[in-house]
């Protein structure tokens, strides 16, 4: 099944968000060594091939857009999935989850023409692809929350 441009950029930044963790590098300088080193066959797993295709221009700036984003939030970004995890530091996180929990929240809390459904769906169907099968229940809980707090915040 095809994949839209934004669901193959929101994949790829995940991956690059995923690498970041814990890291204290420039932005720039990560990006540079994702896209030097790294390209992903398309299929289930993503696996790493050396003779992959190129990724489009427009997956790629949308991932780029992605992962600068939740590199320029993240305290933020973290602040707020911590106040809306329960039981679960971010420590205790498996690092898919947290990678989605990212950049599900930096959607949710700096992208505000992306409607909240839809980065909650693409979070759900991204975690079924290369999370656990407790990924999707667990982002969305999280997810969801964080989306409600928007909103009771920006009503009250």
């Amino acid at each position: 099944m095809a994949r839209g441009v934004r669901r193959q950029g929101r994949e790829l930044a995940l991956k690059i968000i995923y690498g970041f963790a814990g890291l204290n590098q420039e932005i720039g300088r990560i990006l540079a060594d994702f896209w030097r080193n790294f390209r992903f066959r398309d299929d289930v797993l993503g696996e790493a091939v050396e003779d992959a295709e190129a990724v489009p221009d427009e997956v790629r700036q949308f991932a780029d857009e992605l992962a600068r984003g939740v590199h320029a939030h993240l305290e933020r970004i973290d602040a707020r999935i911590a106040d809306c995890s329960r039981n679960w530091s971010l420590d205790r996180m498996a690092r898919v989850d947290l990678a989605l929990l990212r950049l599900g929240t930096y959607e949710l809390l700096f992208c505000p023409d992306v409607p909240t459904s839809v980065v909650i769906n693409e979070a759900i169907e991204i975690g079924k692809r290369f999370g656990t099968a407790e990924t999707p229940g667990f982002v969305n809980g999280i997810l969801d929350r964080i989306a409600r707090d928007r909103e009771a915040k920006s009503a009250g």
